[in-house]
């Protein structure tokens, strides 16, 4: 298989890893956005959310959470930012599905994406279509 992230879970190729148990593996970021940046991820392949079982999307939950608490007590940062792209679209670069943990510091320079708020009925109009395909 040529998932880069797979390599490291099977051992392929070198990695940091944080942690692992029988569902989960975490393993340092290449590419840092800051340092102790995590990666969260199933030892199963699976490019999507959608298609992630509720097991291993449960056993990712509890490992941001011992890891989150750990990277803040380690490296005493004052908290951590979590994210997921889920597709290209949302910026996925690796198709396997995973948590970037982002250790962070008040005033780091690390900003949010831009607010656009909604414009006359759009909010409405995005509730419904949602809510139809629940």
């Amino acid at each position: 298989m040529d998932c880069i992230f797979c390599k490291i879970i099977n051992q392929d190729i070198p990695g940091y890893k944080v942690y692992e148990n029988d569902k989960v593996v975490a393993f340092f970021d290449i590419l840092p956005i800051s340092p102790g940046h995590t990666i969260i991820a199933p030892k199963n392949h699976v490019a999507d959310l959608e298609d992630l079982s509720e097991a291993d999307f449960s056993a990712m939950a509890i490992a941001v959470k011992k890891i989150g608490k750990a990277v803040m007590e380690g490296l005493g940062v004052k908290g951590y930012s979590l994210f997921l792209d889920n597709k290209s679209a949302a910026n996925q670069h690796v198709p396997h599905v995973h948590f970037h943990l982002v250790p962070r510091e008040e005033g780091d320079g690390l900003e949010r994406w831009p607010s656009s708020g909604y414009g006359e009925g759009e909010a409405e109009d995005c509730l419904q279509k949602i809510k139809a395909n629940l």
